[in-house]
């Protein structure tokens, strides 16, 4: 707001001046943009872009580990460190990873949770690796649905985890027959990306067409009951235990 000064023009009228308002240097204002209000939470000083190494580190797999052991043997924090002969605090912190246990306490609690040494490393020791395909250069697979003409290809395989898993691309033709009987183990999703298919799982068909997914145990009788608009192409990703294959 202007403000009213103490001298006057020569009629007497009051003279107004303008008060000009002062801006923050830019050092300032920087400083306040950067600099959190009181009681701010934590979180807020955490940068969105900085990648912690720490749970990638040898102490956290180790630490990992140590916890899915005692998880296995229904084993709490404290009887774990009884049985290893170390405090809480100090299992506490392997299991979070932050700290390096000793060769000496690392066989303690091999000891304890019945398991080699050797065990606390394998995460950390697994390879991890990534399948990339080519728009068109699948791995032609043979399944059940090839001799009613359904063409796969294997866009990936899971070899190291518990958990198979197995992605392919699938695609019906002209040349292709209806096949709503496919039956295994585990789990499948089905996402569509041409063409229109009836597709039937149990009791009930769904019509699908590009966009559209369905997710289902793979235990039921399921596949193509009516092929309503050739080609059709979709995407299957079927996921199941790779123990009970094996068994």
């Amino acid at each position: 707001m202007p403000r009213l000064g103490n001298s006057s023009r020569s009629n007497g009228s009051p003279v107004v001046v303008a008060k000009k308002a002062t801006r923050p240097s830019k050092s300032s204002a920087k400083a306040s943009a950067a600099k959190p209000a009181a009681g701010t939470p934590k979180a807020y000083y955490q940068d969105p872009h900085h990648v912690s190494s720490r749970m990638h580190s040898l102490e956290a797999a180790i630490g990992r580990e140590v916890r899915a052991f005692r998880h296995k043997l229904n084993m709490t924090v404290a009887q774990l460190a009884q049985s290893s002969n170390m405090s809480t605090g100090m299992l506490s912190k392997i299991e979070n990873g932050q700290t390096s246990p000793s060769l000496a306490t690392l066989q303690e609690l091999s000891k304890a949770l019945q398991v080699p040494v050797t065990s606390f490393f394998r995460r950390f020791e697994e390879e991890r690796s990534a399948t990339f395909v080519k728009a068109g250069q699948g791995l032609p697979i043979e399944r059940r649905g090839t001799r009613a003409g359904h063409q796969y290809q294997m866009l990936g395989h899971s070899f190291t985890r518990s958990v198979g898993m197995e992605p392919y691309v699938v695609t019906l033709s002209e040349n292709s027959d209806v096949f709503p009987i496919f039956q295994h183990e585990g789990v499948e999703l089905i996402y569509m990306l041409e063409g229109e298919v009836g597709y039937r799982h149990g009791d009930k068909t769904y019509v699908m067409t590009p966009g559209d997914s369905l997710f289902f145990d793979a235990d039921v009788p399921h596949g193509p009951e009516e092929l309503r608009k050739l080609p059709i192409r979709f995407i299957s990703v079927i996921a199941y235990d790779r123990a009970s294959d094996e068994s």
